[in-house]
């Protein structure tokens, strides 16, 4: 019960009980009520700041918690860049060596990404949002040298396959394989001007003249396209032009047979025809030639797959003598 209070009333000379207006007691009531929710704001204000909630303390833990992943992460993505920025080394390595082609620009690789980060608005973190920032930083650019790479090295596929084509195109074996030929390699008449059996005058001989026995395999030096047959020619009696591509043609002639059509796609080491004597020629043998660009070369210098460096040596010498042509 709340103690009543009294005023000594001078003109009554007694005490009587203070009467408190309505208008007081409720100014009374709301200072005391402002005065707990000033203290109690205040209160909780100072206990906060000093001694976070439990839910503040789970969000901090898990702040730390993201914090220490994002730096093991870039520790990742800095092993990942080491790694990516050795395989653009080799990749500009294949580009030279290989291609001769300009690798990647290094300051195009090494270049910033910029543009604005999606964590701006989270500056007020400090610590965290430099972890933030620095991680989006390393993505992208990875994710940008991962596309200039995957392109670098579709380039090189590209390359490669047509390399791998061109390679596959070259007429660089012999037409005879060297057990068949080894054994009359002296009978060999190479490129240039040598005496004509027949015409017994010196002319240009426009190719080599391989001896075999007559119905030895003929293989076809290149990967091709047989662009042209003629069955009855008089010079060059039975004879089959291969067109390889790449500028390279390859001419076999004096075949007792033919086992190919034109149009027909060949590849290198399979039998076009068998060794014969038509036309003009005066022993079994297969004269053969190689056009670059529609001009005739000399063969030897493409025959250098399947036979060792001695053979190459010895089949070289043996088509500078000066010796008759068969045809």
């Amino acid at each position: 019960m709340a103690k009543e209070k009294f005023v000594y009333n001078k003109h009554t000379l007694r005490f009587e009980i203070v009467q408190l207006s309505l208008k007081t007691y409720l100014l009374r009531v709301f200072g005391f009520v402002s005065a707990v929710v000033v203290a109690s704001v205040l209160f909780l204000s100072l206990a906060f700041s000093y001694f976070p909630s439990p839910k503040e303390k789970m969000l901090e833990r898990e702040l730390d918690q993201m914090a220490e992943k994002y730096e093991q992460i870039n520790k990742q993505m800095a092993t990942m860049d080491k790694v990516l920025g050795n395989i653009q080394e080799r990749d500009a390595n294949v580009h030279r060596m290989m291609f001769g082609m300009d690798p990647i620009d290094k300051n195009q690789w090494n270049g910033g990404t910029g543009g604005h980060s999606k964590f701006a608005g989270f500056s007020r973190l400090g610590n965290s949002y430099e972890i933030l920032a620095n991680t989006e930083d390393r993505v992208k650019k990875l994710e940008r040298q991962l596309v200039m790479q995957s392109k670098s090295l579709d380039t090189i596929m590209n390359l490669a396959i047509k390399k791998e084509n061109l390679y596959s195109s070259l007429p660089i074996i012999t037409p005879i394989s060297s057990d068949k030929y080894r054994q009359r390699l002296g009978s060999l008449s190479g490129f240039g001007y040598r005496l004509h059996p027949i015409l017994k005058v010196r002319r240009m001989h426009t190719g080599i003249d391989f001896p075999a026995p007559r119905g030895t395999s003929i293989q076809v030096t290149g990967d091709g396209v047989v662009s042209k047959i003629e069955p009855y020619s008089s010079g060059y009696g039975k004879n089959v032009t291969i067109n390889h591509g790449y500028g390279y043609q390859s001419l076999y002639a004096h075949l007792e047979s033919i086992n190919v059509k034109v149009g027909q796609k060949v590849k290198r080491g399979q039998k076009i025809g068998t060794v014969g004597e038509t036309g003009r020629a005066t022993a079994p043998h297969v004269h053969y030639e190689v056009l670059v660009k529609g001009q005739r070369v000399n063969p030897i210098q493409f025959c250098l797959e399947g036979i060792s460096s001695e053979e190459y040596k010895e089949l070289v010498e043996m088509s500078q003598n000066s010796n008759v042509s068969y045809d």
